[in-house]
C-alpha cells in the first residue's frame, strides 16, 4: 500500500502538469511542468522526500528502460535524422564537452569556497 500511495502521488503531480500544459497552451512539455512542480512541493515541505523515496529508487535503479522507448522513437525517425547525422554527433560531441566543463569548473569552485570555510572556522577555533 505503501508503494501505491507513493505512485500515486508522482503520477498526480504529472498529471497536474500535463494538465496545466494543454490548458494554458504553454510552449513547454506537461512532464517538465511536472517535475517542476515536484521539485516545488519537494522545497516548500508540501510533500516530504520519504513520501516518495521507495518509488524514486526504484525507478531510478531500472532507469535504463525508460530510454528504450525514446530510441525506438528515433530509430523511427531516421530517415529525417540520416541526412543531418554528422550535425548532430557534433552537437552531442561539443555540448558534451561543455557539460564536462561547466561541472568541473562548478567543483573546483565550490571546493575552493568550502576550503575557504574551513580555513576560517579552523582560524576562529583557534583564536579563542
Amino acid at each position: 500500500m505503501k508503494i501505491l500511495k507513493q505512485l500515486s502521488i508522482i503520477l498526480l503531480i504529472t498529471f497536474l502538469g500535463e494538465a496545466i500544459s494543454s490548458l494554458l497552451k504553454l510552449p513547454i512539455p506537461g512532464n517538465v511542468l511536472g517535475m517542476l512542480l515536484l521539485l516545488l512541493a519537494l522545497m516548500t515541505k508540501i510533500i516530504e522526500p520519504k513520501a516518495i523515496e521507495d518509488v524514486c529508487n526504484y525507478f531510478l535503479s531500472n532507469l535504463a528502460f525508460f530510454f528504450i522507448p525514446a530510441s525506438v522513437g528515433v530509430l523511427g525517425c531516421f530517415d529525417i535524422l540520416k541526412g543531418n547525422i554528422f550535425k548532430i554527433l557534433l552537437v552531442c560531441i561539443v555540448t558534451t564537452i561543455i557539460v564536462l566543463l561547466v561541472t568541473a569548473y562548478t567543483v573546483q569552485f565550490i571546493s575552493s569556497l568550502q576550503k575557504k570555510k574551513t580555513k576560517n572556522i579552523y582560524e576562529e577555533v583557534n583564536i579563542k
